[in-house]
């Protein structure tokens, strides 16, 4: 087991990756002060539930946790105020009081509904991420929690820290092929706004990632998260330099609400979304070209790098503007400087924007 600690205002809490983790859980929750009197719901989905559930419930029940659960669909359409509501209902229904804690089993979309769920639930409870994807090693860290509205992504939410972050490796192994792609999307972005060694290592070790080799995967998932906790302890709640971690997704999430949720996995769409940042980064003269290497590094991972014919410029842009980043309706972007550097921008004109689009709909990588 290898161990990162974040540092923000609101707590302090550690993150815990390696292999065969959640037979640990009833320790690292002692030591979190967490006793067994404590009620526990554990929320998870209809895909993560059968393979993991049971074990974490069963390891904690034996050492006297009195635990609840609740699965929801192992879907983004699951992160909506009425799956928030039913939820809550399961809650108060199995008597969770304030002293309560919310174990988030799954992948991103789990975290943020239940990490949400724990924000809000008699004004907020501690809860734990149990991350099971790739990608969740991003989501899991750094406390943004919410779900969706049917005209953005993540727009109603909150900031609420876990106490604790425990990254079980092994539950890599059950993942689809695409969802291991999906989660090196967001390892890539880590490296390439915070670390450019990072990006040199990554492009050495592409083969043992792709192949989830469990040494290579543990030391991507804390680089990762070493980058991310680094931002998140200097600006906790978004003032400044935590933009940065958007790289890639302004675009992303235009993509993914354009083309209708479930179309691209999120780190899909921030993959197509990263390298048209890169290109706009060209376009208005920021940084050197550099939207060829990120392009040949993310499909040496198996991600998409260009847009798919059927999603319209006018929706992507439209969409963009209502983004949560921008201001009194102008662009705003993490930019890449150079690799290991990137800076938000704001106020970026449509006619850059427009010429980015038109190169990004090249031959689909």
């Amino acid at each position: 087991m290898r161990t990162l600690t974040v540092d923000t205002r609101a707590r302090s809490y550690p993150i815990y990756v390696g292999a065969g983790l959640f037979k640990r859980l009833p320790d690292l929750l002692e030591e979190a002060g967490w006793d067994s009197g404590r009620p526990l719901m554990l929320v998870t989905d209809d895909r993560v539930g059968p393979l993991y559930a049971d074990q974490v419930q069963r390891v904690l029940t034996d050492h006297g946790y009195r635990v609840g659960s609740v699965s929801v669909p192992a879907t983004e359409q699951s992160k909506t105020l009425s799956q928030l509501e039913e939820l809550t209902t399961a809650c108060i229904q199995a008597g969770m009081d304030r002293s309560g804690g919310i174990l988030a089993l799954g992948g991103g979309v789990v975290g943020d509904l239940a990490g949400f769920l724990a924000a809000s639930y008699m004004r907020g409870i501690s809860f734990i991420q149990l991350p099971t994807t790739l990608l969740a090693h991003d989501s899991s860290v750094g406390g943004k929690v919410g779900v969706n509205h049917p005209l953005g992504k993540n727009m109603i939410g909150a900031f609420h820290q876990p106490s604790m972050v425990v990254f079980d490796v092994e539950t890599l192994n059950t993942l689809p092929a695409r969802q291991v792609s999906s989660g090196y999307a967001e390892v890539v972005k880590h490296a390439w706004i915070g670390d450019a060694d990072f990006v040199s290592w990554l492009e050495e070790n592409r083969d043992g990632l792709t192949n989830l080799d469990p040494d290579l995967t543990t030391e991507a998932i804390l680089r990762g998260c070493a980058v991310k906790a680094k931002v998140v302890s200097q600006d906790e709640e978004e003032a400044g330099l935590r933009a940065i971690l958007n790289y890639g997704h302004t675009i992303g999430h235009a993509l993914e609400a354009a083309a209708g949720y479930g179309t691209y996995t999120h780190g899909e769409a921030v993959a197509v979304g990263m390298v048209g940042e890169t290109m706009l980064g060209e376009e208005l003269g920021l940084c050197a070209p550099l939207a060829d290497r990120m392009e040949a590094l993310l499909q040496a991972f198996g991600l998409p790098t260009r847009l798919r014919a059927d999603v319209r410029d006018a929706e992507l842009l439209e969409l963009m503007r209502r983004d949560k980043k921008a201001q009194q309706g102008a662009f705003t972007f993490a930019l890449p400087r150079e690799v290991g550097r990137v800076e938000r921008v704001t106020g970026v004109p449509e006619g850059p924007l427009q010429r980015t689009l038109d190169r990004l709909r090249g031959d689909s990588g």
